[in-house]
């Protein structure tokens, strides 16, 4: 197995989405395998309690490296292994052929989570190919109904999510709204793929930073009210999940997830999550009933459209350096050391 050769294909993998940006995959090389981990550190407790958006970013993950190994001819198939004690979700092995699929690496690098404005949705045709990706792994892809009450959940789910001191302290702690700060082009959301201008980010800064006093005056309605992605354009999708999906299903799901988003991709589409939706039980059990499924089967919702302007292209770690994690003895990939939510 060559490991140099994939080593040397790390950057274009790290190009997977994450929620918050964390990029939280690890890599362990071993002599006849490659595990794939991920760091604590980068998860989302307070956001993401569940672990549901870390499991299908780690799955992302796997269909990113499958599908840059195969471009370049290595031979590569993956074979799951789950196991949370370990911070393990399976391994990259020899295999006699490479993966199978129809995208490139170039799709990949190009594929960019998208905030800005949108004209028109999909087709009938692209909104068919998204479902047949999904049905293949026994879900769906649905175009969400509703728009004018859509716009009102959305409003309850910022509210919500800006009402938890913890979920704000994790967003503090993953936004880059600072330039000049050393982790500005190394991970997390910046203000340039947030869509924010340098007043509105100093703006949202200090409001952030004066979240302990301000949060009992109506800061979380004061920023929930102050987007409105819907406005921006697009169709709202939703990828529903198979029934009773466990925690290793939820990492494969990511891999469909992953083919989704390049399935967009390859039609001139753009996606910008709205997670929230999911994150916030309430709004969760709404969309289910407008989508006639059971709510925990919606895993994903994301506003899709055609970009009137190019995408910011987001922050990854790409100083490659390598180290063993003395607890996990992880060989890792990670920047400022490298050391410093879905970009």
């Amino acid at each position: 197995m060559d490991l140099a050769a994939f080593r040397a294909l790390e950057p274009l993998c790290w190009r997977a989405p994450s929620a918050h940006n964390t990029q939280p995959w690890r890599l362990r090389y071993e002599r006849w395998a490659i595990t794939v981990g991920w760091d604590p550190a980068d998860a989302l407790p307070a956001g993401d309690p569940s672990g549901r958006d870390l499991r299908l970013s780690l799955g992302a993950f796997v269909e990113t490296c499958l599908i840059v190994a195969a471009d370049a001819g290595l031979r590569l198939d993956w074979v799951a292994d789950h196991d949370a004690s370990d911070h393990r979700v399976g391994r990259l092995r020899p295999a006699r052929q490479p993966y199978r699929t129809p995208f490139r690496t170039s799709e990949v690098w190009d594929r960019r989570t998208d905030r800005g404005r949108f004209t028109g949705g999909p087709d009938a045709d692209v909104l068919a190919a998204v479902d047949d990706v999904a049905r293949r792994a026994g879900g769906a892809v649905r175009l969400v109904p509703a728009a004018g009450r859509l716009g009102a959940l959305l409003r309850a789910a910022d509210r919500q999510v800006y009402a938890d001191p913890a979920v704000v302290a994790e967003l503090r702690r993953w936004l880059r709204l600072d330039p000049t700060r050393p982790d500005y082009r190394v991970d997390g959301l910046s203000d340039r793929c947030l869509g924010l201008s340098r007043p509105a980010a100093a703006g949202l800064r200090a409001a952030l930073a004066a979240y302990p006093v301000l949060r009992p005056l109506g800061l979380a309605r004061l920023l929930a009210a102050g987007d409105d992605p819907l406005a921006r354009g697009g169709a709202v999708l939703a990828l529903v999940a198979p029934p009773e999906l466990d925690a290793p299903g939820q990492v494969e799901f990511g891999r469909v997830l992953m083919r989704v988003w390049l399935t967009l991709h390859a039609a001139g589409l753009a996606a910008h999550p709205l997670s929230q939706l999911v994150d916030v039980a309430a709004t969760r059990d709404t969309l289910g009933a407008l989508l006639d499924v059971a709510p925990r089967r919606v895993v994903h919702v994301t506003r899709v459209g055609r970009p009137v302007a190019p995408a910011p292209r987001s922050a990854r770690r790409t100083e490659m350096a390598t180290f063993a994690k003395p607890a996990r003895h992880f060989l890792t990939t990670d920047a400022s050391s490298m050391k410093v939510h879905m970009g």
